[in-house]
C-alpha cells in the first residue's frame, strides 16, 4: 500500500525455539481502522511489541511512512509517532491528570520552572480534543476506567501520534461508554490517524474496522475488508474450523426451592444497599448493569472483601457471617475476580502453586505440601480447562491472557465451591477459549453448582443466564426470567427506565 503509515513485512520471531511469528505481514493506511484478531497465543502481542520496539524481530522489515527502520526501540517508536494504549492504562495513580500528560509530553531536564497554568491549559485542550470532560487537577486513581482510556488517548494525541494501537480498549467499558469511545475513534480517523484495533469482541470488529487481518498460530492467514466478513466467517478464519455455537444449550433445570445463596436486604460500605437476591443450585444467574452500578462491589461483599454492614446472608439455607475471603471459601463460596492479574493469579508463581493456593489443606501433609498430589490435582484441572502450558511449573505470567483466566478459574474450582462468582469470566479471552469457558460453566451448573456471572457483554448475559438480575446505583433494579429477557429490557432496567 503506497500511502501506508506502517508496514510490517514477513516478520518472524521465535522464543526458545518456539516460533511465535511466521512471516507475518501487516499494513496500516492513513485514516484507517485496521483490526488485528486471533486467538490467544496467535501472535498479536508479539507483533505489537515488535512494532513498538519492545522486541526485535528475528527477520523481516518495518517501514514507517515509507521509511525503513532497521532497529526499532521504544524511544524511536514514540519519535516516529507510534503509540499504544493497553487494556490496563499505564498511569501514575497518585499524580494529577495534567501531571500524567506532562510526563508524556514535556522534555526531561535537570531543572526547570514548571508553568502550571500552561500545563493545565495543554491538558484541558487535549482532553477536549478527545471528547473527555475531565478536570486536569483530578488525581489519576480517582478516574473511572473509561476516563483512564480517554486520558491515554489524550497523551497519544498530544505526542502527535500518527499510529495508534488500541489493545482491548473496551474490555472494561459498558455499552454506552463503548459508543463514546467509538465516537473518539471516528474523530481520530477523520484527522488521518491510523488505528490498529485489537479486540476479542467480534461485533465491534465488524462495526468499526475498515479491514481485518487474522493471525492464527503465528501466521497472517487473511486480510479482508469488513464487508467481506460476517461473524461466522471471521471465527472460522481465527480458529480454522466452524464454531457451531458460542453459547451451549441448557441441560436440566435448576431446582426452584433448592437455594444455594440468598441475600436479604444486604448493604455494605462498598456502595451496596438493600440487595435481596436468590441463587439456586444448578443455576447460572447473570448480573448485568452499567459500569459503576455495583456489580463487582456486590461480588466483593458476598466474598467477604467488604463484608455486609446490614442484612442477612444464607448459604445452603443456613444463616452465615462472611467476614473474609478465607471465610467465604470455607463456606463453599468461590470467586474468580475481574482483574485476573491483580487479584486472580500470582503471575511469578508456577501454575500448580496458583491452582492449589486456595485449597492448601487438600495438598498438605503434616504442614508440608505434597508436591505429587499438588501436580495430580493441577493436572486434572489443566486438562479439563484446556490450559495451554509447557509445564505445571511454568510461571503463570508466561501464559496468554486466556490461559491465565483459566488458571484463576481452576484455583477456585480446586476449593470445591457450591457457589461460584465469576466476574467477567471471558474478558479479553479469544472466541475459542470463550466457548470452552461457556461449556465448562454449563457443565458445572449441570452438576449442581450455583453460578453468579457478572458480565458487561449483553450477548453473553442473555446467552448464558437462566435468570438475569440487573443492578443500578448499588441495588437490584429488577430480575428477568430467561424467556422475557431482551437487550432492550435489560438496558431499560440498567438506565432506570420502565420496561
Amino acid at each position: 500500500m503506497a500511502d501506508a503509515l506502517l508496514r510490517a513485512v514477513e516478520i518472524t520471531k521465535s522464543f526458545s525455539g518456539v516460533r511465535a511469528l511466521r512471516g507475518v505481514s501487516f499494513d496500516l493506511a492513513r485514516g484507517e481502522v485496521h483490526a488485528l484478531v486471533g486467538e490467544n497465543g496467535a501472535g498479536k502481542s508479539t507483533l505489537i511489541k515488535i512494532v513498538t520496539g519492545a522486541l526485535a524481530p528475528d527477520s523481516g522489515s518495518l517501514l514507517v511512512s515509507g521509511r525503513a527502520v532497521d532497529r526499532m526501540d521504544p524511544a524511536l517508536a514514540r519519535a516516529l509517532g507510534i503509540a499504544a494504549i493497553y487494556q490496563q492504562p499505564a498511569l501514575f495513580p497518585h499524580l494529577t491528570v495534567a501531571e500524567n500528560i506532562a510526563i508524556a509530553l514535556e522534555p526531561l531536564t535537570a531543572w526547570r520552572r514548571v508553568d502550571w497554568t500552561a500545563r493545565r491549559r495543554t491538558a484541558a485542550e487535549l482532553l477536549e480534543r478527545v471528547g473527555a470532560s475531565i478536570d486536569p487537577d483530578r488525581v489519576a486513581d480517582t478516574l473511572s476506567m473509561p476516563e483512564q482510556q480517554l486520558l491515554e488517548i489524550a497523551k497519544a494525541v498530544g505526542a502527535a501520534a500518527r499510529v495508534l494501537i488500541m489493545d482491548e480498549p473496551t474490555a472494561s467499558l459498558s455499552g454506552r461508554e463503548v459508543g463514546r469511545l467509538f465516537g473518539v475513534i471516528e474523530r481520530l480517523r477523520e484527522e488521518n490517524l491510523g488505528i490498529v484495533y485489537i479486540s476479542h469482541r467480534l461485533e465491534e470488529i465488524l462495526t468499526l474496522a475498515d479491514r481485518v487481518t487474522v493471525l492464527r498460530d503465528g501466521e497472517s492467514v487473511a486480510t479482508r475488508r469488513r464487508g467481506e466478513l460476517n461473524q461466522a466467517s471471521l471465527i472460522k478464519l481465527m480458529i480454522g474450523r466452524e464454531l457451531s455455537t458460542i453459547f451451549p444449550e441448557r441441560e436440566g433445570q435448576a431446582g426452584a426451592d433448592d437455594v444455594a445463596l440468598e441475600l436479604r436486604r444486604v448493604s455494605s460500605r462498598a456502595g451496596i444497599h438493600d440487595v435481596s437476591l436468590t441463587l439456586r443450585r444448578g443455576e447460572i444467574l447473570g448480573l448485568a448493569g452499567l459500569v459503576g452500578s455495583g456489580r463487582t462491589e456486590l461480588a466483593g461483599t458476598v466474598f467477604g472483601l467488604t463484608p455486609p454492614d446490614r442484612g442477612e446472608v444464607f448459604v445452603g439455607g443456613r444463616p452465615v457471617v462472611i467476614t473474609s475471603p478465607q471465610g467465604a471459601i470455607a463456606l463453599g463460596v468461590g470467586c474468580v475476580p475481574e482483574d485476573r492479574r491483580r487479584d486472580g493469579v500470582v503471575p511469578p508463581m508456577a501454575v500448580d502453586e496458583n491452582v492449589t493456593m486456595a485449597s492448601l489443606g487438600s495438598v498438605s501433609r503434616r504442614g508440608l505440601i505434597a508436591r505429587d498430589l499438588e501436580r495430580t490435582i493441577t493436572g486434572r484441572y489443566v486438562a479439563e480447562l484446556h490450559v495451554k502450558t509447557g509445564s505445571l511449573e511454568d510461571p503463570v505470567e508466561s501464559l496468554s491472557g486466556g490461559n491465565q483466566q483459566k488458571v484463576a478459574l481452576a484455583r477456585s474450582l480446586a476449593a470445591n465451591p457450591a457457589v461460584l462468582i465469576l466476574d467477567e469470566p471471558t474478558q479479553g479471552v479469544d472466541v475459542g477459549s470463550k466457548a470452552e469457558i461457556h461449556a465448562l460453566m454449563r457443565s458445572l451448573a449441570g452438576r449442581g453448582m450455583a453460578i453468579l456471572m457478572i458480565s458487561s457483554e449483553l450477548p453473553e448475559v442473555l446467552g448464558m443466564s437462566d435468570r438475569i438480575a440487573v443492578m443500578r446505583n448499588g441495588t437490584i433494579a429488577g430480575v428477568l426470567a430467561r424467556a422475557e429477557a431482551t437487550q432492550e429490557r435489560v438496558m431499560a432496567l440498567a438506565l432506570g427506565h420502565q420496561c
